[in-house]
């Protein structure tokens, strides 16, 4: 089992935000789950998946989450 991680600039990257979004995310508690090694900030490929699914709607009706397939 190979774990791939991304650090803070990575996923910043990869969903189109800054890294001080992500920073923002982590201080007030949202954001996917992270590690915090030595001072270093990395996410877990794993858990980044885990948060994109559970963003996932049908509308923009606050609160509507996506039908199970």
């Amino acid at each position: 089992m190979t774990l791939r991680h991304l650090n803070q600039t990575e996923l910043a990257r990869r969903w189109g935000v800054s890294p001080r979004t992500l920073e923002r995310w982590r201080w007030i508690g949202q954001g996917p789950r992270f590690l915090k090694i030595g001072g270093r900030i990395a996410y877990r490929l794993e858990d980044i998946e885990a948060f994109e699914a559970a963003q996932l709607r049908d509308s923009t009706a606050a609160g509507a989450p996506a039908r199970a397939a």
